[in-house]
């Protein structure tokens, strides 16, 4: 049987895996070894902070929310506990954006939910 050498198919394994880490620094941009293990990291990361960036922005939302509220006379959740209690369903993304280029429909949102 002929002795197969995988040429072709580690040299294309070695293209992907440097063409991953283009723009790292150092040798982690060049030099296989390190540049496999540059990968397994910045994959783990990417991996827990696409569940963190959804915690991130909903508390981001809340800021907005809460300052805009405040400015009104009404705390966060007293707005939030309102909203639920007259079914009004719009969701934090939604409120915050309102709140930040919208403040006049904010407004009636809010003294709706009194």
């Amino acid at each position: 049987m002929a002795r197969v050498k995988s040429g072709k198919a580690r040299l294309k394994r070695r293209k992907n895996i440097l063409k991953d880490t283009k723009g790292y620094r150092w040798g982690r941009k060049s030099k296989l070894k390190l540049a496999k293990e540059a990968i397994l990291h910045a994959s783990r990361n990417a991996y827990r902070d696409r569940r963190n960036k959804k915690r991130d922005f909903r508390g981001l939302w809340q800021i907005k929310i809460g300052a805009s509220a405040k400015e009104l006379g009404v705390s966060y959740s007293q707005l939030i506990h309102n909203l639920k209690e007259k079914n009004i369903t719009l969701d934090r993304k939604v409120l915050a954006d309102l709140a930040e280029n919208y403040p006049e429909i904010f407004k009636e949102i809010v003294e709706n939910s009194k």
